[in-house]
């Protein structure tokens, strides 16, 4: 998969439009439909953009890696991977990739707790 078939896939997963994905990236909706297309190839900056909206690293946005490895930790991706299957679970990735499992954990508990009332 190259980088404007899983840009497609990571918006339409994620339930946004183009319009919307440019606007929460300040970039306009001509240029993702462009980015998605193969028509203009984004800026590094465009990259880590897009990378840090969908909590992907830049070599699986870019297509070159089947597995996100956006947390470091193997464990933690794993464990963020389940949570990310979780809708109600999914606030937890506005996280940083530098987070550990504890971390997660610990959030995760938080929001179980939360949920639960």
């Amino acid at each position: 998969m190259d980088f404007r078939e899983r840009l497609k896939e990571l918006r339409r997963q994620r339930g946004v439009s183009q319009a919307v994905l440019a606007e929460r990236l300040g970039m306009s909706k001509s240029t993702i439909g462009a980015y998605e297309t193969g028509d203009i190839t984004p800026s590094l900056e465009a990259l880590n953009a897009l990378a840090d909206f969908f909590n992907v690293d830049i070599n699986y946005l870019l297509g070159k890696e089947d597995i996100s490895m956006y947390y470091l930790d193997p464990e933690v991706a794993q464990m963020a991977q389940e949570l990310y299957d979780r809708p109600e679970m999914r606030v937890l990735f506005d996280a940083s990739r530098k987070a550990t499992k504890e971390d997660i954990e610990q959030v995760a508990a938080l929001l179980e707790r939360l949920s639960q009332k």
